[in-house]
């Protein structure tokens, strides 16, 4: 099948480079193992249904109505769980978001301690083997009761009703299924409270959106290095490892050392100041620091990536129901506001390097604006005004949302963590900083063309050269939004992860 990648395996713990394979078709297996701890939780909810013991979701209302007695017909209550949910506003959520949020449900749901049937599992599993998406709203989530509203819509897509994309399409979801050539579900009340009462959208948009601000993380430390060359700066001043060291913090430690291996051979030139601004001297220190926030992100993540988000859970082995907040995504929220206020601070390093870069004042005597042939052509002006913007949008959003509590559902959500909205935000601020990187990888591109020195460190000249060979010199001035783009994708290539983590 086209698209199809590596196979994700449920028996082992879930990465995320699995959720950026899951983008198009992917291979899931289920092992026996898997099988026999999914139809063990199952028997198990048999059991305890047949003895009347009460279970919520399945003999009960929903949130604050737990205290009624849900419906009999297992149908019934199926449709009545779903049907209240389809309450979602705004527009859809990245169909890249939404696969990934169907695996990270599916390994949860494989565990086995959800009683979920295992048509549940192999249903999606085998949308995942296919490029059908779920259309998943993006406003109605407080990431309380899990992501409520949002998988709610995904669980309804998977029965044929509402919509989905298949090959990026939108479509009717009954369509999409019958030409992806998949069965829609069949779904009793158990196994439709499965589906959305977990964190599955707020854990896989986190986790998406640290890979690419990781990325972005190492774009940045990359063009940093390529300024440094090509101005002539000195390195061994502010990247001494006996200055580093002495600071203390591992994080800039380690960006240290892999800017100094980038500029390894760079040659100073004469006429820079004693001490560079703080957008070049202090990089390593903020850039550390954006390291050591990112290593707290990454153990979030892992930790979510391999959680079991659910309401109730079934322990057969100890004859346990037991009713909790498992679902309740508070350290994903904090993970995700991490997220943005480092993915903020980035963005401002990128645009005051681009300013500098720009100012003759500061940059060695190159035209302003970097234009090849000022007043007649204006270079990097609109793009500068540009990055401009974006950084502006990225401080306007970078306000924490997991701190914003919200009481809800007759308070019985009395407290409420908003990590759905601090997810899907870090997600946008992730895009942003990539625009970000490419317009500075514009901006320094054009610099060697109207007279800055060709980079003097072997590392920084493949750099450069690659950048050559994707974005043509400013000259005569034309639209830049295309290069941009182009230079960003290009920076991603170079600095994305190549580990399975």
């Amino acid at each position: 099948m086209p698209g199809v990648a590596r196979t994700v395996d449920l028996a082992r713990p879930l990465r995320v480079a699995d959720l950026r394979r899951a983008a198009t078709g992917v291979d899931v297996e289920i092992s026996a193992p898997v099988r026999d701890r999914v139809a063990r939780g199952r028997n198990y909810l048999r059991t305890v249904l047949g003895d009347d013991r009460p279970v919520y979701g399945a003999t009960t209302g929903f949130g604050a109505l737990v205290g009624f007695a849900g419906r009999d017909d297992e149908a019934d209550q199926c449709d009545n769980t779903l049907a209240h949910l389809g309450a979602g506003q705004g527009p859809e959520i990245d169909p890249t978001v939404a696969r990934a949020t169907v695996l990270v449900r599916v390994w949860s749901l494989a565990q086995g301690v959800s009683g979920v049937s295992a048509r549940v599992v192999d249903g999606l599993v085998a949308m995942l083997a296919t490029t059908f998406a779920p259309a998943m709203p993006r406003f109605g989530s407080v990431g309380a009761s899990g992501d409520l509203i949002p998988l709610a819509y995904a669980a309804q897509s998977l029965r044929g009703r509402g919509w989905a994309y298949l090959d990026g399409v939108r479509m009717p979801a009954g369509t999409a299924l019958t030409r992806a050539g998949l069965t829609p579900l069949v779904l009793d009340g158990r196994d439709a409270l499965a589906l959305v009462n977990g964190t599955s959208l707020t854990t896989a948009a986190t986790a998406l959106a640290l890979d690419s601000v990781r990325t972005s993380h190492r774009a940045v430390q990359m063009l940093t290095c390529l300024l440094v060359d090509v101005l002539g700066c000195e390195p061994e001043q502010f990247l001494h490892p006996r200055l580093i060291t002495a600071y203390g913090h591992p994080g800039a430690v380690d960006v240290a050392a892999g800017m100094r291996t980038l500029l390894a051979g760079a040659v100073p030139s004469t006429g820079r100041p004693l001490q560079e601004a703080y957008s070049i001297r202090c990089a390593p220190q903020l850039l550390g620091a954006a390291e050591g926030a990112l290593r707290y992100v990454d153990d979030v993540v892992a930790a979510d990536l391999n959680s079991v988000s659910d309401n109730p859970l079934f322990f057969p082995d100890d004859d346990l129901v037991l009713h909790g907040g498992n679902f309740f995504g508070q350290p994903a929220a904090f993970a995700a506001d991490v997220l943005a206020t480092v993915t903020a601070q980035l963005g401002n390093l990128v645009e005051r390097q681009l300013d500098l870069l720009v100012d003759p004042a500061r940059n060695g005597g190159l035209p302003p604006m970097l234009a090849a042939g000022p007043g007649r052509q204006h270079g990097l002006q609109g793009a500068q005004l540009a990055t401009t913007a974006m950084v502006a949008e990225i401080r306007r959003n970078a306000v924490p949302a997991s701190m914003q509590s919200l009481p809800t559902n007759l308070h019985n959500q009395d407290v409420v963590p908003f990590g759905t909205q601090a997810a899907l935000r870090a997600v946008d601020q992730a895009g942003l900083l990539r625009l970000l990187c490419g317009s500075l990888a514009v901006g320094l591109r054009q610099a060697v063309h109207v007279g800055a020195r060709p980079p003097t460190a072997p590392g920084c000249a493949a750099v450069l050269e690659r950048l050559v060979e994707t974005v043509p010199a400013v000259d005569p001035d034309r639209p830049l939004d295309s290069d941009v783009v182009r230079a960003a994708e290009l920076l991603h290539s170079l600095n994305a992860s190549r580990d399975e983590c």
